[in-house]
C-alpha cells in the first residue's frame, strides 16, 4: 500500500499521511504535485513530499486524498529541494514554505494550465492624433516595433486604460499567440556600450555553465548595470534565461524598460504589486521558457525557469531582501543556494556591500571585482558637512543649505532632499501639559499627516482624526514636533514657488504608476526639487541632480541595533551617489549635530570600504555576525506579563537543550515592545558554529510545537535576523 506524505499549509513542522485518491495509478504519483485533502473540517491544498509503504497511523484511520491537481509538479526539482532546505534552516513549517513559493492561483487549487496568450500589436496609421511625448504615443510606437503580451505592457509601466484608449481609436488590435520559447537570434535591440578595463575584467570573470558567486562592488554610476546587461547577453545567446532581483517594486518598471531597450526578448516583471492573474501568467511564461529575463523583488527568486543561466541580485545589501514576517528567509542568501544547486553563476551587485557579503569575499567564498571609475569619467561629488549644533534650522533646513538649493535651481539643475521620515511631523505634543499623541495599539508616537488632517501609526496603520484640542487638558496649543517629508515639501514649496517640488515616499506614491509618472517628470530635466525617503536612494538614475541634501543622518550613529552604523553608511553613500552623474559635477551637503563623530568622519574621509573594515573589526571584537550566527526567539501576547512568564519558562528549556557553544541572552522587550496590541519579548541565541545553533533550534522547535499555549499567545523564530 502506497502512503502519501503531504506538506500542508498549517503551523506544524511535520508531514501528514493520506491514502492515494481512487483511480490513481502509481506512476502518476510524482513528488512535488499539489494534492487536495480533507483536514479537519476544511479542505487544504498540500504538496506531495514523499511516498511511504507504512504509516504510524493505522491504515483504517487514514483518509484518502481527494484529488491530485497536477500532471507535472509546478516547482522544478531544484526549487522543491530548496523549499525543504529552507524549511530546515529557517525552522519554518514545510507546508507553509511551499505555500509561500506558489502563486496565489495555485495555492487555491486552480488548474496549473495557461490559455493561449493574448498579445497586442499596433495598427500603422499616419493620421493618428496622439500628442507628442505622451505615454499613449510611446506605447503606440513601441507596439509598432513589436507585439507584446498584456503583462509585458504592464511591466513597462503602462496601464489597461491606455491599452483600451488605443484600441478604441483603432490603433491597437488583439490576437492570440501560441506559446513558444524565446528566440535567441537577433538578440540585441541596441548595441552594447564599450566597457572600461574594470568592467571587462568583471564580465570575463563570471564563468558560464558552472557555479560561482561573485561580488561586484561598484561606486554609484560606475556602470554595474552595463556589466549585468553584457553578462545577460551571453546567457541569452546560449538560449538560457536570466533572473534579476531588485529590492523595490518601484525599481522594477525602470529596470524592465532598460533591459527591454537592449534585448529583443520577453522581459517579465514579478512583484506583489501585480494582480494575482497577471502574476501567475508571468510565472507560467517564465516556467515554459517564453521569457528571456525575469525581473522581480524578493519572492521572484522562487520563479521556476526552463533554462536558468544566471542570477543577479542588485543592491544586495538592501534589507528588503530579508522577509520580516512569516517565512523569514533571505532572498540574497537563497539566491546563492539556488545558483549552487542549478550549477550557474550568481552575481551580487552593490556600491555598499553588506558586511556579510564582504566577509564572504574576504574568506575566498566569493569572487570580488571592483568598479572604481564612474561612467564617462564623471567625478565623484564633493561632500560638505553642516554642523547644526549651533545654528538655527527652519523646518529642519539651515540657511547655507537653502542658499545652495537656490543657486542650483537658478542654474537650471535639480536638487534632491533626503529625509527618511514620512508624514508632516513625527509627533504631536500639547504645549501646556506635554500630552503626546501615542498609538493606542503600539508603543510609538502617532505621525502627523496634515494634508489629510490625520494622525497615523506607521507601524500598525491605525488612523485617528487630528484633534483640535488636547484630550488631557483641553488646550488648543498642540504643536507638531519635528520634520517629516510632507512638512519639508510644504516649506520648500513656499521658498521656491517658481519651481516644482516633487515628494517621493510611500504616501505620495500609493497610486498605481505614481512613481513611474513622477520619475518621468524628473527625467525631462527641468529644474525641480525632489523630496523623499529611502525610496530615492535605491538605484534610481537622476542625471540632472547636482545637489543632494541629507537633512538628518544622526539616528544611525546612536542606535541599539548593532547594524545601524552599517545601514547609515550604506544609506548615506547611496543617497550621495545620486549627485553629479553623467557630465554634471555634483555636491552633497549633510546636516548633522555630530559632525565630528568618528564613524561619520571615517565614511566621509576614506569612503565606505574603510568604514566597513572598521565595523568588521568591531563586530569581531564583540563576537557579532558575520563572525557568529544569531537567531531570535520572540513571544507575543496582549498581556505583557503572560508573554514574559512564558518566555522565561521556555528559556529554561532552551538552557537544557543548548548545544555546546550556544549562548542565550534575554529575555528583553523587543525594540518596539508593543505593536498592534501585542507585547513582544525576545531571547537571542548566538553561536560561533552554525551547526550547533541549527541543532539547538531544531530540538527546541520539536519541543515547543507540543506545548499547549495560552489563548492568544504566539511565537516565532528569526534565523539570521536583519536587526
Amino acid at each position: 500500500m502506497v502512503i502519501l506524505r503531504i506538506a500542508l499549509p498549517v503551523p506544524l513542522r511535520r508531514l501528514f499521511d493520506y491514502l492515494p485518491p481512487e483511480n490513481i495509478a502509481a506512476e502518476q504519483l510524482q513528488l512535488g504535485l499539489r494534492v487536495r485533502v480533507s483536514f479537519g473540517r476544511q479542505q487544504l491544498i498540500g504538496v506531495l513530499v514523499a511516498l511511504a509503504d507504512h504509516s504510524d497511523i493505522p491504515l483504517q484511520k487514514l483518509k484518502p486524498a481527494q484529488a491530485i491537481l497536477d500532471d507535472t509538479p509546478p516547482l522544478t526539482p531544484v526549487l522543491f529541494e530548496i523549499a525543504q532546505w529552507a524549511a530546515r534552516y529557517y525552522q519554518y513549517p514545510l507546508g507553509e514554505v511551499f505555500y509561500s513559493l506558489l502563486p496565489h492561483t495555485l495555492r487555491e487549487g486552480k488548474n496549473n494550465q495557461l490559455a493561449h496568450e493574448q498579445h497586442w500589436r499596433a495598427i500603422p496609421s499616419t493620421t493618428h492624433t496622439l500628442r507628442a511625448n505622451s505615454k499613449l504615443l510611446a506605447l503606440y510606437q513601441w507596439l509598432l516595433q513589436d507585439s507584446a503580451a498584456r503583462e509585458d505592457i504592464f511591466a513597462a509601466g503602462y496601464s489597461s486604460a491606455q491599452i483600451k484608449t488605443l484600441h478604441e481609436r483603432s490603433l491597437l488590435e488583439c490576437y492570440t499567440a501560441e506559446p513558444s520559447v524565446f528566440d535567441a537570434a537577433n538578440l540585441l535591440a541596441e548595441q552594447h556600450l564599450s566597457l572600461n578595463e574594470e568592467q571587462r575584467v568583471a564580465v570575463a570573470g563570471v564563468s558560464a555553465g558552472k557555479f560561482s558567486a561573485t561580488l561586484l562592488e561598484g561606486v554609484t554610476g560606475s556602470g554595474k548595470t552595463e556589466v549585468y546587461l553584457q553578462l545577460i547577453e551571453k546567457v541569452l545567446a546560449r538560449g538560457e534565461q536570466a533572473l534579476v532581483l531588485v529590492p523595490e517594486i518601484g525599481l522594477t518598471p525602470q529596470t524592465v524598460s532598460r533591459f527591454r531597450r537592449r534585448f529583443h526578448c520577453p522581459v517579465l516583471a514579478l512583484h506583489s504589486g501585480l494582480a494575482d492573474g497577471e502574476r501567475y501568467r508571468a510565472w507560467r511564461r517564465a516556467q515554459r521558457g517564453e521569457a528571456g529575463i525575469v525581473i522581480g523583488t524578493r519572492s521572484a527568486l522562487f520563479t521556476p525557469m526552463m533554462q536558468l543561466g544566471i542570477i543577479i541580485v542588485d543592491e544586495e545589501h538592501d534589507s528588503s531582501f530579508k522577509q520580516q514576517e512569516g517565512f523569514r528567509y533571505s532572498a540574497r542568501d537563497l539566491a546563492v543556494l539556488r545558483a549552487q544547486r542549478e550549477n550557474i553563476p550568481v552575481l551580487l551587485g552593490s556600491a555598499t556591500p553588506s558586511l556579510e557579503t564582504l566577509y564572504n569575499a574576504m574568506q575566498g567564498n566569493y569572487q570580488h571585482w571592483r568598479l572604481t571609475q564612474r561612467a564617462g569619467n564623471a567625478k565623484a561629488p564633493t561632500v560638505e558637512i553642516i554642523d547644526t549644533q549651533r545654528i538655527t534650522l527652519t523646518e529642519g533646513i539651515s540657511v547655507p543649505l537653502l542658499q545652495a538649493m537656490r543657486d542650483t535651481l537658478d542654474k537650471g539643475n535639480q536638487v534632491l532632499v533626503f529625509l527618511n521620515r514620512r508624514g508632516y511631523a513625527p509627533a504631536l505634543l500639547c504645549a501646556d501639559c506635554n500630552w503626546p499623541a501615542i498609538c493606542a495599539h503600539c508603543s510609538a508616537k502617532l505621525t502627523v499627516h496634515k494634508k489629510t488632517q490625520q494622525l497615523r501609526c506607521h507601524h500598525c496603520d491605525a488612523v485617528e482624526r487630528l484633534p483640535h484640542s488636547c484630550p488631557q487638558c483641553a488646550s488648543t496649543r498642540l504643536d507638531a514636533i519635528g520634520v517629516g517629508t510632507q512638512r519639508t515639501e510644504q516649506y520648500l514649496c513656499e521658498q521656491f514657488a517658481e519651481y516644482p517640488v516633487l515628494r517621493i515616499d510611500r504616501d505620495s506614491m500609493a497610486r498605481k504608476n505614481a512613481l513611474h509618472d513622477t520619475l518621468e517628470k524628473i527625467q525631462h530635466g527641468k529644474p525641480c526639487v525632489l523630496v523623499g525617503t529611502q525610496m530615492l536612494a535605491k538605484g534610481h538614475h537622476f542625471p540632472h541632480v547636482t545637489l543632494v541634501a541629507i537633512l538628518d543622518i544622526d539616528s544611525g550613529l546612536f542606535s541599539a541595533d548593532f547594524r545601524a552604523p552599517e545601514k547609515m553608511g550604506q544609506l548615506l553613500e547611496q543617497v550621495a551617489g545620486r549627485a553629479g552623474r553623467a557630465e554634471k559635477s555634483g555636491h552633497v551637503m549633510i546636516q548633522s549635530r555630530y559632525a565630528q563623530h568618528p564613524l561619520l568622519q571615517a565614511l566621509l574621509k576614506d569612503g565606505y570600504q574603510h568604514l566597513a573594515r572598521l565595523l568588521l573589526a568591531e563586530r569581531q571584537a564583540a563576537a557579532l555576525p558575520p563572525y557568529t550566527y544569531l537567531a531570535l526567539l520572540r513571544v507575543e501576547h496582549t498581556d505583557p506579563n503572560a508573554a514574559l512568564q512564558l518566555l522565561r519558562a521556555w528559556m529554561k528549556q532552551l538552557q537544557i537543550q543548548c548545544e555546546l557553544g550556544v549562548q542565550l541572552a534575554g529575555p528583553w522587550p523587543a525594540a518596539m515592545e508593543k505593536r498592534a496590541n501585542f507585547y513582544r519579548f525576545d531571547v537571542q541565541l548566538k553561536s560561533a558554529r552554525r551547526s550547533a545553533l541549527q541543532k539547538t533550534l531544531a530540538q527546541f522547535c520539536a519541543w515547543a510545537e507540543n506545548q499547549k499555549l495560552p489563548r492568544g499567545m504566539r511565537w516565532s523564530l528569526d534565523v539570521d535576523p536583519a536587526s
